[in-house]
Parts: structure tokens; C-alpha cells; sequence
């Protein structure tokens, strides 16, 4: 994914996100705020499963084609723990 890319679509949710603290300022009702944040949280999502991806066939190709086994190990872990991470949210 391309850094334009990311950063417009991460300018977009923030735009959206400063949306939903005028919802909270107006004291909108809370299913519509709640719906925007659910919006908000699935762009996100979609934001970070497209950074992992460029990750995934960039670096970690990188990383287990390497001769060094700890870099290796290194990188693998640590998408585990990303993984891991996201699953106790």
C-alpha cells in the first residue's frame, strides 16, 4: 500500500472522527454516535489490515528469505504478537 494512500485514507477517519466529537459536543443521539464510531473503528481496521499486508510481502518476504535465523524469528514473532494483540480486543 502506498504511503498517499494510507495518509489520505487515515485523514479521512480523522476527519470523520472530529465528526463524531461535534456529535458528542451536540449531544447527538447515541446510537448515531455509536454507528460513526463503528464506522470509524471498521476504516481503521481495514487501514491497518492493508499496512500489514504491504508488510507482510515486503519485510517479512525479506526477513524469511534472510540468512540471519534470529531476524527471521525476529520478524515472525513479532506479526504473532500483532495477531495475538488484535484477538484480545
Amino acid at each position: 500500500m502506498k504511503n498517499e494512500d494510507t495518509l489520505k485514507r487515515l485523514k479521512t477517519i480523522e476527519g470523520h472522527l472530529h465528526g463524531i466529537i461535534r456529535m458528542v459536543e451536540g449531544e447527538t443521539y447515541c446510537i448515531d454516535v455509536i454507528r460513526q464510531i463503528q464506522a470509524v473503528e471498521a476504516a481503521l481496521r481495514k487501514v491497518s489490515g492493508q499496512i500489514l499486508d504491504g508488510h507482510l510481502n515486503s519485510c517479512v518476504i525479506t526477513a524469511v528469505k534472510g540468512e540471519d535465523p534470529a531476524e527471521r524469528q525476529r520478524v515472525l514473532e513479532e506479526v504473532l504478537e500483532v495477531f495475538e494483540t488484535a484477538n484480545k480486543a
